[in-house]
């Protein structure tokens, strides 16, 4: 049987909760078959059962494969606060065809909140353009999982029109309401309108302002590699608009393609440096390329901060 990919899986499921137990479990059985066993999933590790000793944390799945008793030895609960912050912007809408930004940040999301809740982690969902447009506190029960879940299916179900991104004056407002250490996990194309090295300065300060507070912050670049950043399109004349601002330009890409990948190029190295400078993680997010490298950086940095 052919593989799906993320599309038909997505189109096949229901539910956000049906995906996001699939990826996670499905990432969490190949990073324990992996040389990667360093990661905390639900527990540290596994060893012999010594006769005497409670039977409560038996894994009995393991005897049935192996006829050997083994005791699953947890680690100590660490309370991490996870908040992840979702760029609802028109530009997220990209492409119009197939999966879009938008809605691979959303599983990618609610897979990382089932993986949240695998771990006793608390999580909070912020959902902004412009603006804030929502933000919720941060819980690990099942209620606020689905809960959260809901307001990720009215994003994906209602997508913005016409709608801008001002992440500089989000990130400020959210290390104003966040209070104590958290996990920062951006979604975001993080394309604005008139980028320049000015508003990289005012990006970067209301970064640092989550740093000042002891946040630990990871961007999702979120992108579709082909065509934003190889502009990777048809010999022939094009029609393009821009989703935010609703304005238009007729080219032909192969008379623009060197000029605007070197001028994407420049930005994303600038934004590259910057993340370096300030410790934050800047993950590249190709939409077409799943969700196991969101997971396992989110691991990375859960088990440096515990």
């Amino acid at each position: 049987m052919p593989k799906l990919s993320d599309e038909q899986q997505i189109r096949q499921l229901a539910n956000l909760e049906l995906l996001a137990r699939q990826v996670v479990e499905g990432f969490i059985t190949g990073l324990h078959q992996s040389p990667f066993h360093g990661f905390s999933v639900e527990f540290a590790e596994h060893r012999l059962y010594n006769n005497g000793e409670s039977v409560k944390n038996i894994d009995w799945k393991l005897l049935a494969r192996t006829d050997k008793l083994f005791v699953k030895q947890f680690e100590e609960e660490t309370n991490l606060r996870c908040y992840l912050l979702l760029d609802t912007s028109s530009s997220m809408n990209f492409p119009d065809k197939g999966l879009n930004k938008l809605q691979f940040s959303v599983y990618a999301v609610a897979s990382l909140m089932y993986l949240f809740k695998k771990q006793r982690d608390a999580f909070g969902l912020t959902l902004f353009s412009d603006k804030i447009d929502w933000m919720s506190q941060a819980r690990s029960t099942s209620k606020h999982l689905f809960h959260l879940y809901a307001e990720l299916e009215k994003v994906y179900n209602q997508p913005k029109a016409n709608a801008t991104t001002d992440i500089t004056q989000v990130l400020h407002r959210v290390a104003e309401e966040i209070h104590q250490r958290s996990m920062i996990i951006i979604f975001s194309d993080m394309l604005e309108n008139g980028y320049s090295d000015e508003k990289l300065k005012d990006l970067f300060a209301a970064i640092q302002h989550l740093k000042y507070n002891k946040h630990e912050v990871i961007i999702f670049n979120v992108n579709d590699r082909q065509k934003e950043v190889d502009f990777n399109f048809d010999n022939r004349p094009h029609h393009f608009v821009d989703i935010e601002s609703g304005e238009e330009v007729r080219v032909h890409p192969n008379k623009i393609r060197e000029t605007y990948r070197a001028n994407l190029d420049n930005y994303r190295h600038q934004l590259e440096l910057k993340c370096a400078q300030y410790h934050i993680d800047l993950i590249d997010a190709n939409i077409h390329e799943g969700y196991n490298s969101i997971l396992k950086a989110y691991l990375i940095k859960r088990n440096s901060m515990i």
